[in-house]
């Protein structure tokens, strides 16, 4: 079985001064701007990094619920931050790491139990598998 789904960019002007659009299949994001300025700048907007952050920790904390379910888990709340981290060099930017902070609260389970999982969960996320970026994971486990 094959799921495509799809996103959308449109970008008017130069790299500074032009202004671009996102937009998503669904239409949870329809039309939101993006540029340089809400990239690089803190301007309010969009930008690639926090759209792969989002992706990322959804995907991530998907995939931890099933891993959850298989070993006998149901988490009442897992909360997962993605931090994508844009760095200059050498030829360019590039996207080196991406850092996932887990909280989550599962009933029955040790930090030791719930760690195990989550860092199952990060290797087979499919999200976690499409970047060659250093992925790394804190996972605490709350009352």
């Amino acid at each position: 079985m094959t799921i495509k789904k799809f996103g959308t960019a449109h970008w008017e002007g130069g790299i500074k001064d032009g202004k671009g659009l996102i937009s998503t299949e669904s239409g949870a994001l329809k039309e939101q701007p993006y540029g340089f300025n809400t990239r690089f700048e803190g301007k309010p907007g969009s930008n690639p990094e926090e759209l792969i952050g989002a992706a990322h920790a959804a995907c991530f904390t998907m995939a931890l619920s099933l891993i959850l379910g298989e070993a006998g888990f149901t988490a009442t709340g897992l909360d997962t931050r993605a931090t994508v981290s844009l760095e200059k060099q050498d030829g360019g930017f590039a996207i080196p790491a991406i850092h996932l902070e887990l909280t989550g609260t599962v009933p029955g389970a040790s930090q030791e139990q719930f760690l195990e999982l989550a860092q199952k969960a990060k290797a087979g996320c499919p999200v976690s598998k499409l970047f060659k970026a250093d992925i790394t994971l804190d996972a605490k486990l709350s009352a």
